[in-house]
Order: structure tokens, then sequence, then C-alpha cells
């Protein structure tokens, strides 16, 4: 039974109010999207019981509302820059077709639910998924199960039943190891991100891969622990440029965490790259912000962005017609730019 307080306080959810109508909470969501697969009867069922709960949706006008699209954004402990620059391409691509774009950020383990719920209550059609929710197998589960079309966004492992879009991580990586070591670099560390995301497992395959490749060993103490933002990159770097011997390079996860060990790197008063190179992956503007200018993976986010957009657009307007959703996976293009955090003359200038 719902509890009497929170009922009052007019605080109940999507699954309230499926309890009370006796339906699913796909049937509300429906319901509330305007879908034309719901009777009129279970209709009113749920208008009633949301009235009765006080679910803040009038649901009378979402149902209504099935000219415009409403795409909801989902995002969680993202690297600031990656979600700045992928903003501005999905932003673009909504203006320009006409749709709206609603964000949510999901706050703790299982906020994600409550998050869901908000944008379900707020009337969107589709939710595109950032990392590294693009991997929650919880989360893909929930909005298939609430009929709510989803494209995972800089996926590594997309799932068959998905629309993604993403780069070749692993291929990327890979590439930037191999560019270090045409260098000269032999002694290269490598800063992991979260463990959770695909994208950051394979990018550390990667590098094991290109450093066994080159007949390299990667010591235990030259990977560190990191959760792609600003603030993880710091002890990371700390812990990797304290060792009585350090490495002659750093390759970052992504641009947050490496601009944090050119930070600590001038906070040791060592001189970036003569002292040591440092390499991202994204190629975010944040790359170009620090100096020196970051040698990074360039990742075309705001492409992806537009991209984004385009394949929930498709997949909503599929759902509205009744036809028959059809999962793409979008490949889009990387390569390496390299800048003055890893000049080629490093050994000349040391």
């Amino acid at each position: 039974m719902i509890e009497k307080q929170r009922v009052a306080q007019g605080d109940a959810t999507l699954y309230d109010v499926a309890r009370l109508a006796g339906v699913s909470a796909m049937t509300v969501s429906r319901v509330i999207n305007g879908t034309k697969r719901v009777n009129d009867d279970t209709r009113e069922r749920v208008a009633t019981a949301a009235a009765q709960l006080k679910y803040e949706v009038n649901v009378a006008a979402r149902a209504a509302r099935v000219g415009s699209l409403r795409i909801g954004l989902l995002y969680s402990n993202p690297s600031a820059a990656f979600l700045s620059a992928f903003l501005v391409g999905a932003m673009d691509q909504c203006s320009s077709s006409g749709a709206r774009l609603i964000l949510e950020k999901c706050e703790g383990q299982r906020g994600w639910r409550d998050a869901i719920d908000n944008l379900v209550a707020g009337g969107v059609n589709g939710i595109l998924l950032t990392p590294p929710l693009c991997d929650s197998l919880p989360v893909l589960k929930l909005l298939a199960e609430l009929d709510i079309p989803a494209v995972a966004v800089a996926t590594a492992r997309p799932s068959k039943s998905t629309s993604a879009v993403r780069i070749d991580d692993y291929e990327g990586a890979l590439s930037m190891v191999r560019h270090l070591i045409s260098l000269g670099h032999r002694d290269i560390a490598f800063i992991k991100g979260d463990p959770k995301h695909t994208p950051a497992q394979l990018r550390y395959r990667a590098f094991l891969d290109a450093m066994e490749e080159a007949g390299l060993e990667v010591p235990p103490a030259r990977v560190a622990e990191g959760m792609f933002t600003y603030r993880s990159g710091l002890p990371a770097a700390r812990r990797l440029l304290e060792q009585s011997e350090r490495p002659s390079a750093i390759f970052a996860c992504n641009d947050d965490m490496a601009a944090a060990v050119v930070a600590v790197a001038h906070g040791m008063r060592l001189e970036v790259p003569r002292d040591l190179a440092v390499c991202g992956f994204d190629d975010t503007p944040l790359a170009t912000t620090v100096w020196p200018n970051l040698t990074t993976v360039h990742q075309p986010i705001g492409e992806m962005g537009q991209v984004a957009v385009e394949l929930i657009s498709e997949q909503i307007r599929c759902q509205r017609k009744r036809l028959p959703s059809v999962v793409e996976h979008r490949l889009l293009p990387y390569n390496v730019v390299p800048r003055l955090s890893s000049t080629r003359d490093w050994k000349a200038s040391a």
C-alpha cells in the first residue's frame, strides 16, 4: 500500500499510479506519452489514479501532445567536458528538428529509477543514455519494460536491442600508445576510467596490448585508478609521479584526468613535455584550454550528440506509426591529435 504521507505530499511515482490503476508501469508510460496502444477504459483508469495520487503529470495533456518530440537525456557522474560538448551537438540537432531536450541527473547508486520516472513524468518520448549509464543493464531493461526508446552514447559494447553511437575505443587507444612509442617513450603509465564504462575497459586493454606488442612491460605501479573526473585524476597522477622513478609519459583515459596530470606535474615543478609527456582521450574543449595543449584521441562528441538525436527521433516516429523499430549502431571515425603535451622533440629538450 502507498504511504499516505507521501501521497499527501504529491510524491507518488509512476509505479504507484500503476499499482492503484491495476496496470503495468509500461501501460502508465504509454498513456503519459500518448501512444495509441491503450484503450479508453485503461486510459481513464490511469488518469483517475494519477489524480487521486496527485501525480504531477497532466495525463490528458501529455496524451494529447503527439506532434512534438520530447527527448530526455540521462546522465550520472559525467566528464563535465564530455557532457558539455555532447550537449552542444544534441541541442543543435533538437533545434533544427523542433525537438525539446530535457536533462535529468541521477543521484546515488539507484537514483536512475527516480530520474527515469521524472523524465517519463515530463512526457519524454525517448531517452539518451550517456556514460556510464549507457552500459547499465538495469537501466536498459527498465526502459524496455516502459516501452521507452533509448539510444546508448559512447558504449563500447552496444546491446543488440538498443541503438547506439560510438567510436572504436580500442583502436583509438591503441593508436595513441603507438604514437607515444614512436616518439621514443618506453616507460608509459596509464590512468584508468570508470570500470563500469565499457570504453574504459577497452582503452585499458588496448594500452596493455600495445605495450606487449612493443615488447614493453607494464608493472602494476604504472597503472592508477580513475573515474573520468578531473578530481579523480589528481590522486592518480600523484601516485604515478611521486614514485622514485617516474614514467616518461602518462596516458590518461580521458582529457579531464589528463588535465589533472598536467596540474599535478606543474605543482611538482615538472615541465610538460620536457620532463613528462601527457596524453588524453576525447578531444574535448578542455584539451586546448590547458597549457600545454593536450595530445589526445579525437572523438567527434558534438557529432555524436547530433546522431543520437537523429536515431532517437526516428525510433519515436516508428513507435507512433506502430512500425517496427530498427536498431542501428553508428560507428564514427576517430583520430590521434598530436599537440604540445607530447611534442616530438621531448628528448632533445630534456
